[in-house]
């Protein structure tokens, strides 16, 4: 395939993060053209002046909407792209300047319909954001589905970061009204077209995270609340570790109560995972700081998504009614 690349980013009253991801394409070094779908999802603080400020330098095309969800706007940019090949982004991102070059060389010696790339830290992070960059990517945490390893399986792309062919977008049918978990959602309905996905390790962005300590718990604990209507939609992706966080979390409290009567063991274990946790992210982060900030990240992390997928898995099981009716605040109404 003659790859042609079109970026598809929706953004929602986020004008600054659009200005530094429109900067970091602006500065790719690779050497031919590409199109930046830029897709306003009903924001009321316009990026418009921003846009108009690099429409010299990056071949833009910008549209504005009605709010619909990150989803639907993504179907909206991508059914409108000149491109054949998609690359999703969020606007919180910044794109290191071989970017879109190690994405071409990749595809052009492997071919796959849908790739992933991994996310990284950016040396001007916060502290907060560089911890919680390291729960949500250490191989320790979440085992590096966000991209810090190859996957055993198959890798499921995240649209924080992800390209997939305008082939595969119009046989499938984009995405779906979710959110969160609109990404895997779209990942198992490609497999089940036939199409395989790969991570290209190379292809990283520095993902800011626009989260305090609360946003992130709000966040992770809509994760869990998802991964069960995943489940319940494609029972062939179900796995035992889904269950690891609300475990661990009961694990814990089990054996902090045992601790008060004496019997300290349990409690043990729980010390060498954190004490292995907060070396590793010592060694990655090089900051004593960030080292502890990573512990309360994971924390928090764990008791988020623990506690969302356990009441998501018992109200789901538990009732007759659909998941757009039980949480509909994780779905969008699409006009």
């Amino acid at each position: 395939m003659d790859l042609s690349f079109s970026f598809i980013i929706p953004v929602y009253n986020r004008p600054n993060e659009i200005k530094e991801l429109l900067n970091s394409l602006r500065l790719q070094t690779y050497g031919k053209t590409f199109e930046v779908v830029i897709v306003e999802d009903g924001s009321t603080i316009s990026s418009e002046d921003v846009i108009g400020e690099y429409l010299d330098s990056v071949s833009i095309s910008y549209y504005k909407k009605p709010n619909s969800g990150p989803g639907d706007s993504r179907n909206y940019g991508m059914a409108r792209a000149k491109g054949n090949y998609f690359i999703v982004l969020d606007s919180d991102c910044i794109l290191p300047p071989e970017y879109l070059k190690e994405v071409e060389e990749s595809l052009k010696e492997d071919f796959v319909h849908c790739y992933g790339g991994p996310d990284a830290a950016h040396e001007s992070f916060t502290v907060v954001q560089k911890a919680i960059n390291y729960s949500m990517t250490s191989f320790l945490t979440t085992g590096g589905i966000r991209g810090g390893k190859k996957a055993v399986n198959k890798f499921q792309p995240r649209s924080f970061n992800m390209g997939i062919s305008k082939e595969a977008f119009e046989n499938v049918g984009g995405y779906g009204n979710m959110h969160p978990g609109e990404d895997p959602d779209l990942t198992i309905r490609i497999w089940n077209k036939g199409y395989r996905t790969k991570l290209i390790s190379t292809a990283f962005v520095f993902h800011k995270r626009r989260i305090d300590w609360n946003k992130f718990y709000i966040q992770v604990n809509k994760f869990g609340m998802v991964r069960p209507i995943l489940n319940l939609w494609h029972p062939e992706t179900k796995k035992i570790t889904y269950w690891f966080p609300t475990v661990f979390c009961i694990g814990l409290l089990i054996s902090i109560l045992l601790a008060i009567i004496g019997l300290k063991i349990p409690l043990y274990f729980y010390a060498t995972y954190i004490l292995i946790l907060f070396i590793d992210a010592l060694s990655k982060t090089r900051s004593l700081k960030v080292a502890f900030l990573s512990l309360m990240a994971t924390v928090i992390q764990f008791f988020g998504y623990g506690y969302g997928f356990l009441k998501s898995t018992l109200y789901i099981n538990l009732s007759n009614k659909k998941p757009e009716e039980i949480f509909p605040k994780l779905f969008f109404r699409v006009n």
